[in-house]
């Protein structure tokens, strides 16, 4: 295989193989960066499974290997691993990116009860998807649904983390009950008021200008077409695809 085909440099590797399962039974595994990469390619470029350029070996154990840790949350895992090398309690930052759906995302065998037990995600069988991301040097993920509100998504994610400082949020998190709810955490809330709010409240645009950070993430794993736009039918399988790429965006 020529040096070029892989999608991770040795440094890059060197991150992610001791995270990799050691749980092989029977015959030998496959090469694991060479399929890595080969899973990668297709997230990367869109293209689909079958369309895997063949140097990175048969396009049925790409596939199989990518779907059968999603189903082992193996991906997600590793994610998590990676991004808890360091936190700040400093700044935390939340927002959400919709990923339109394909017309081949639907009709996974077993609809919308297997994508909701896999993932906890409610209504994925909509024509969208919503991934919500809570940062700081620590950064969670979340799926729901593409035609839900920002806000009560927000809670469930951040209390995965211990509690910051300050959190900075756009307009879709301004609710009264969301900043009552942080201030009690020691948080406080920068967050712009909406144009219809009679009684604002107060907030640092100084402290705001810092929310970039968590766009320019968001701009990174979106270079990704199989974020982009989600091709999957199970959303375990597109948090996964979320996962791999976050990982190689950011933390490796």
């Amino acid at each position: 295989m020529r040096a070029s085909l892989f999608w991770l440099t040795d440094a890059q590797w060197a991150k992610i193989e001791p995270r990799l399962p050691s749980d092989v039974r029977g015959k030998e595994r496959v090469d694991d960066r060479r399929v890595i990469s080969g899973i990668l390619h297709v997230l990367k470029s869109g293209c689909r499974w079958c369309d895997c350029p063949p140097e990175y070996g048969p396009h049925t154990t790409i596939y199989n290997r990518f779907s059968r840790w999603a189903k082992r949350g193996i991906w997600e895992r590793m994610f998590n691993d990676l991004a808890a090398r360091g936190r700040s309690n400093e700044t935390q930052m939340i927002d959400s990116t919709h990923s339109k759906a394909h017309r081949s995302a639907s009709g996974g065998k077993g609809g919308s009860k297997i994508r909701q037990s896999d993932v906890h995600v409610a209504g994925a069988t909509r024509r969208s998807t919503q991934s919500q991301m809570l940062k700081d040097a620590l950064v969670s993920l979340m799926l729901s649904d593409g035609a839900a509100h920002d806000c009560p998504a927000a809670k469930p994610l951040i209390e995965r983390k211990k509690a910051a400082k300050k959190l900075l949020g756009d307009k879709a998190y301004d609710s009264a009950e969301l900043r009552q709810w942080l201030k009690q955490r020691g948080t406080r809330a920068v967050i712009p008021n909406r144009s219809n709010r009679k009684q604002p409240f107060s907030f640092s645009k100084r402290l705001y200008r810092e929310r970039h950070h968590i766009e320019n993430a968001f701009c990174r794993i979106k270079d990704f077409r199989r974020v982009f736009t989600r091709y999957d039918k199970l959303a375990r399988n597109f948090l996964a695809s979320v996962c791999l790429a976050a990982t190689v965006a950011w933390w490796t």
